[in-house]
């Protein structure tokens, strides 16, 4: 069954490429998420303090790979102990966030972030919340890594080609 979950991981050019290779991810669009703003532009979402997340609306075939999978596969392309910033991207737009449409998955997102803390002395600031509002990027944004192959990407490319080969699971017992 298709579900849809919207991931912040800092510049979404590379956390859409990433996530567009793993296995069961069925589609991706880059957008603007959680913000004060109704349909930023990025220079607004850059400049303007929006209070929007660069993030990544990710949809996938749960029967290919399950939510917690596909999170684990998520938290290991980010610093989920830097706030406002990864890579060398700083400023809120470029927070952690988890923001789901479905509140059934709160439990489970909230499970994956504590386990996810056990590994780090340092506070996990990966933000958990519903969604509010999500507002697609200008079609520039849109699969730009695939449009400009030598773009920028805070994301370590061996794990980007990675990804179409990583282990999934289902989540079902």
């Amino acid at each position: 069954m298709k579900k849809t979950i919207y991931l912040a991981g800092g510049c979404f050019w590379g956390t859409e490429k990433y996530l567009g290779n793993v296995r069961g991810v069925i589609n991706t669009k880059v957008g603007y998420a959680n913000g004060r703003t109704e349909n930023p532009s990025y220079e607004q979402v850059c400049r303007n303090n929006t209070g929007h997340a660069e993030t990544v609306k990710v949809e996938y075939d749960d029967e290919v790979i399950g939510l917690r999978c596909l999170l684990r596969l998520f938290f290991d392309v980010i610093d989920p102990t830097a706030l406002n910033r990864q890579g060398h991207d700083t400023g809120t737009q470029y927070r952690s966030g988890i923001y789901y449409a479905d509140p059934s998955e709160k439990a489970v997102i909230k499970e994956e972030l504590a386990l996810l803390q056990k590994r780090f002395d340092s506070p996990v600031v990966v933000e958990c919340l519903p969604l509010l509002n999500f507002y697609p990027a200008e079609e520039y944004h849109q699969n730009y890594l695939d449009k400009n192959p030598s773009g920028y990407c805070h994301i370590n490319w061996e794990k980007i080609r990675n990804a179409k080969t990583a282990a999934v699971w289902t989540d079902r017992a």
